[in-house]
């Protein structure tokens, strides 16, 4: 379970969500959930919380405001921080060059 998930299901819960299964979903469930020793409850509520995650982070399309667009150019066009940590880093031989001929 995700550490978001994790906190989702630590905080005060206010709302009720009913569901129906069948007997094989309902069966499924409660063995997943004995399986990692959680509540049919918590079990089902952190693998939708995961889900959700999941599919929201998958998005690829954002809308933004005007303001957040300009400031979201203003960052991308600023003067890069000092880079010098970075350009030892890629002067560095790789430590994979001994496989890399191969």
């Amino acid at each position: 379970m995700s550490q978001s998930s994790e906190t989702a299901l630590r905080t005060s819960k206010s709302q009720r969500i009913n569901l129906r299964a069948s007997e094989r979903q309902e069966e499924l469930l409660r063995r997943a959930a004995t399986a990692t020793d959680t509540s049919m409850s918590e079990f089902i509520l952190g693998s939708a919380v995961d889900q959700a995650e999941k599919v929201l982070a998958d998005r690829r399309w954002f809308t933004v405001s005007q303001e957040q667009w300009d400031e979201f150019n203003r960052l991308l066009d600023a003067p890069l921080e000092d880079t010098s940590k970075l350009r030892r880093l890629a002067a560095r031989s790789s430590p994979f060059s001994d496989f890399e001929s191969e």
